[in-house]
């Protein structure tokens, strides 16, 4: 008889034993971790008034600079502003700690010593461990109870490529490839369940662990983002290049417009 005409005949008690309770404990595992998640985020902290100050006037001359081509402000005020705001720039006014006095350059900022930088990178850390040590737990409690086991039997063909990536912990050559051993079962659902933390927990959770666990320090990496530390010293110099050159394509909305209207609406004369 081939070996391809061999049939399994699963215990109903697998699925039940096994099968189910692998797959609910994933899914209320990372329900649990999107709301551990939640209550680990701290609340953010007020920045100072020169600090709010230092990044409205950058956000200030990038929505000038932005507009420039069809500014809705009248040449007249479109130069006074980016005049002014270039002056500042190269002045120092908007930094959050005052403009350098005379010739000594402003220190880089260190993120070591801003609390905003090294409250992200704390979170960072936080947030990988609930993501980490929950799937660690998971894999080991599979591995020690159901390591081995075949639980399901995939309704589709298969290529043998997928041999090894569908029966981990099974070393049986000849088993059909549609079967899923009980290892393999833990990460169809670890990279799978993201589709259903949608659903039930929305677009925007922190259910989902593959996400982070397939670059185990991206989440640590891209947290502190939020309090990252700039040097606005540098920002506002390469901003006042942009005014600078913005001033060249600048064009007046409503330059003439009553020539348009009249034009659009036939009465030109």
């Amino acid at each position: 008889m081939s070996s391809s005409a061999v049939s399994l005949y699963l215990d109903p008690q697998i699925r039940d034993w096994v099968l189910f309770p692998i797959t609910l404990v994933m899914i209320l595992v990372g329900i649990l971790r999107h709301y551990v998640v939640i209550l680990l985020q701290s609340t953010p902290k007020k920045q100072a008034k020169e600090a709010i100050r230092e990044q409205r006037a950058l956000i200030r001359a990038q929505i000038l600079r932005a507009t420039a081509a069809a500014s809705p402000i009248p040449p007249t005020y479109y130069k006074t502003v980016s005049q002014n705001l270039s002056q500042a720039f190269a002045d120092g006014t908007y930094l959050k700690d005052g403009p350098p006095k005379g010739d000594e350059k402003p220190a880089p900022p260190n993120p070591l010593t801003d609390p905003n930088a090294m409250d992200g990178m704390m979170a960072g850390m936080k947030t990988q461990m609930v993501m980490m040590v929950p799937q660690m737990v998971i894999m080991g409690w599979i591995n020690f109870f159901f390591q081995g086991f075949v639980l399901i039997k995939l309704p589709f063909p298969l290529t043998l490529g997928f041999k090894s990536m569908l029966q981990r912990g099974i070393e049986t050559p000849d088993m059909d490839v549609r079967w899923v051993s009980s290892l393999s079962w833990y990460f169809l659902n670890f990279f799978g369940l993201n589709g259903l933390y949608r659903i039930i927990l929305g677009s925007d959770n922190a259910a989902d662990a593959s996400r982070d666990m397939a670059t185990p320090f991206a989440a640590a990496a891209a947290a502190p983002q939020a309090g990252q530390v700039q040097d606005y010293n540098k920002l506002f110099k390469a901003e006042r290049d942009n005014l600078e050159f913005s001033e060249g394509v600048y064009s007046w909305v409503a330059h003439d417009v009553e020539a348009r209207i009249l034009k659009k609406y036939g009465r030109e004369t």
